[in-house]
C-alpha cells in the first residue's frame, strides 16, 4: 500500500537532526512532503527547511513556527520527537536534571503543539505523532525516573489534544517505543536475547509506523498510544 495524503502538505519534525527525527523527516519527504526539521542544534537534512528552535523557550518556539508557516506554509502534520534521556539514580537525580527532563520532553512537547494547532484548526485538518516510550507505561528498566515521568507525561498529553482537536479534523496519537538503536540510547545490545523478533528496533522501524499515522489511511485512529518493541513489552 502506497501511503497518501502527504504530496504538498507540510510537516514539522521536532528532534530532526538525528536518530528517529532524522529518518522521520526523510521518509516524510520521500512521500511528497514539505518538510521542516527542528533542533536544538542547527539541522541539516538535504531536501528539508532546518531550523534551529529550543523546545523549551516559548519566544524561540514561536518564532520557529512562524518561519516554518510563512516559508512553507500552514503546517498539516506535527512530529514530535525531540527529547533527552538521562539514566540518574532516583536519590541523585537533582532538580535541575528532573526540570531539565521535563522541560525537554514534555514542557517543550506541549510550547510547540500550543504554537502549530491553531493553525491546523483553522485549516480544518491536522496529524500530530508524539513519542512517548515505554518507559512511560513502565517506569523503566534502568534508574530513569525523570524520563519516565516525562514520557508518561507527553502521551497523556497526546490523549488530552486529541480529545479537544478530534471535531476539528485533528488526530493525535503517541508511540511507546522501546530498544531502538540510536544514538541517544547505547549500551542495549546485550538484550537482544529478551526481544521475541530477535533483533533491535531501527529508526526506519519508528518511521513507517508515524508515517502511516500521519497519513490519510489513519484518520479514524486518534488518542491511542502504539507499541513498537518487537514484543519486548506486551501488555
Amino acid at each position: 500500500m502506497e501511503l497518501d495524503g502527504f504530496d504538498g502538505r507540510v510537516a514539522i519534525v521536532t528532534g530532526g537532526a538525528g536518530g528517529i527525527g532524522r529518518r522521520t523527516a526523510e521518509t516524510l519527504l520521500g512521500l511528497g512532503a514539505r518538510v521542516a526539521v527542528v533542533d536544538v542544534r542547527e539541522p541539516d537534512v538535504p531536501g528539508c527547511l532546518g531550523v534551529q528552535m529550543d523546545v523549551t523557550d516559548p519566544g524561540s518556539v514561536r518564532a520557529g513556527v512562524e518561519r516554518v508557516h510563512t516559508e512553507l506554509g500552514v503546517p498539516a502534520v506535527l512530529v514530535q520527537a525531540a527529547g533527552i534521556f538521562r539514566i540518574e539514580p532516583f536519590e541523585q537525580t537533582s532538580l535541575e536534571s528532573w526540570n531539565l527532563s521535563i522541560g525537554v520532553n514534555l514542557t517543550g512537547a506541549f510550547l510547540v503543539a500550543q504554537a502549530v494547532l491553531p493553525l491546523m484548526r483553522e485549516a480544518g485538518y491536522g496529524r500530530v505523532v508524539t513519542l512517548g516510550s515505554s518507559a512511560g507505561i513502565t517506569g523503566g528498566t534502568k534508574s530513569a525516573a525523570a524520563y519516565g515521568a516525562s514520557k508518561a507525561g507527553v502521551m497523556a498529553l497526546a490523549k488530552a489534544i486529541a480529545t479537544e482537536y478530534a471535531p476539528f479534523g485533528i488526530t493525535s496519537n503517541a508511540l511507546a517505543p522501546s530498544l531502538i538503536e540510536t544514538d541517544m540510547v547505547g549500551g542495549i545490545a546485550d538484550l537482544v536475547g529478551r526481544i521475541p523478533v530477535g533483533r533491535l528496533g531501527q529508526p526506519r522501524d519508528v518511521a513507517d509506523l508515524i508515517a502511516f499515522l500521519c497519513s490519510e489511511h489513519s484518520g479514524f485512529i486518534t488518542g491511542a498510544v502504539v507499541d513498537i518493541n518487537g514484543g519486548f513489552l506486551i501488555h
